[in-house]
């Protein structure tokens, strides 16, 4: 079994510029460590001047189970991005708080790998590929927010290593790691040897991919404010739960993965997402920790649930494949628009002023 190359060398890449201009009433510079809580504009201050912003990442930033679904280009329908996923909705909600953002481009992609911000994606159906994602930064970006991570680890793949069900379903993306390996062994197949070598790899790939994603932010967009949206929830705390579909549904959230593996599952992604608030911190990005505000919304949570079950169909007529439903995606609005009222309340506090 192959398993993915570590980065020869890795260098230890400078912290974020403590003074990132934001645009908020008249030009801010961003001051540098975070104040314990956020400082949402004030009743009655004056308008914002628009932030210019770059939306990127993968299909959780694309939210590709939410209708409509953009289809202004070939390029845009094929990357299965919502025209009301969380970018939208977390503009808008800005909005009503008096916070206005110059969307400069949601460049997000379904099936987006961490490389695929400065390398070019190729489309299905041989139609070509998309841009890199970083083409849409420019000198004037001070906000660039996005979810990216979840396929260079090979999320897809871990599922189908651990579901038979899944394994059957062509059109769904991902390869069993080791398909001579039963699904049913999947919680010990990652946990030692080979299985447990390749999630190391893949993780340790993750976390370089993501220094040098956050470092091309920098270079491009020197006064942007990087926001790394890490990934809702799948797996409860309880698993008993996940053992009944949701209401409506007939198929259970987790199709037929072995109930000794969810653990197992939940602790990968758990991994995910601390490799991705490690690497936010390094590079002195912001991140927006999903994982730790959605553990009642998971895709076992019945009517709370946040997440479409693996083989449940979303309104776009798509497989949720534990992809965020509307209320997942209002929750990631909610924590992404929170975010940002936090870093603008940062510019307000005390900072240099330029004209």
């Amino acid at each position: 079994m192959s398993s993915v190359m570590r980065r020869s060398a890795r260098t230890s890449a400078p912290r974020w510029p403590a003074a990132a201009a934001v645009v908020l009433g008249t030009c801010l510079t961003l001051a540098g460590p975070a104040p314990s809580a956020g400082a949402a504009p004030s009743a009655g201050a004056a308008p914002t001047h628009p932030v210019p912003t770059v939306f990127f990442g993968d299909s959780y930033t694309a939210n590709h189970g939410i209708p409509p679904l953009d289809r202004e280009s070939i390029p845009s329908a094929l990357c299965l991005r919502s025209t009301e996923n969380f970018p939208a909705v977390a503009t808008r909600r800005l909005a009503e708080q008096g916070v206005t953002l110059d969307i400069q481009a949601d460049v997000s992609c379904s099936g987006a790998r961490v490389h695929h911000f400065w390398e070019g994606q190729p489309l299905p159906f041989a139609r070509g590929e998309v841009p890199p994602q970083n083409e849409a930064l420019t000198n004037d970006t001070l906000l660039a927010v996005g979810s990216m991570g979840g396929n260079t680890l090979g999320f897809h793949d871990i599922l189908k290593q651990c579901s038979a069900a899944l394994r059957g379903q062509s059109v769904l993306p991902g390869e069993p790691v080791d398909e001579d390996e039963p699904a049913a062994k999947c919680a010990e197949f990652f946990e030692v040897g080979d299985g447990k070598r390749w999630l190391d790899d893949r993780l340790a790939q993750v976390a370089s991919d993501l220094e040098r994603m956050l470092e091309n932010i920098r270079l491009l967009s020197p006064r942007a404010r990087p926001v790394l949206v890490g990934y809702p929830r799948l797996v409860p705390e309880d698993t008993v739960k996940c053992l009944a579909p949701a209401p409506g549904q007939t198929h259970l959230p987790l199709a037929d993965i072995p109930q000794d593996a969810m653990p197992v599952l939940d602790g990968i992604q758990k991994r995910l997402d601390d490799v991705m608030e490690k690497a936010a911190a390094d590079l002195g990005a912001d991140f927006v920790d999903l994982y730790a505000r959605t553990g009642g919304n998971t895709v076992c949570d019945g009517a709370d649930r946040g997440i479409g079950g693996l083989l449940e169909i979303s309104p776009s007529l798509l497989p949720w494949y534990a992809h965020p439903n509307e209320k997942g995606r209002d929750i990631q609005a909610e924590q992404v628009a929170d975010k940002v009222v936090e870093i603008l309340g940062e510019a307000g506090s005390g900072v240099d002023r330029r004209t």
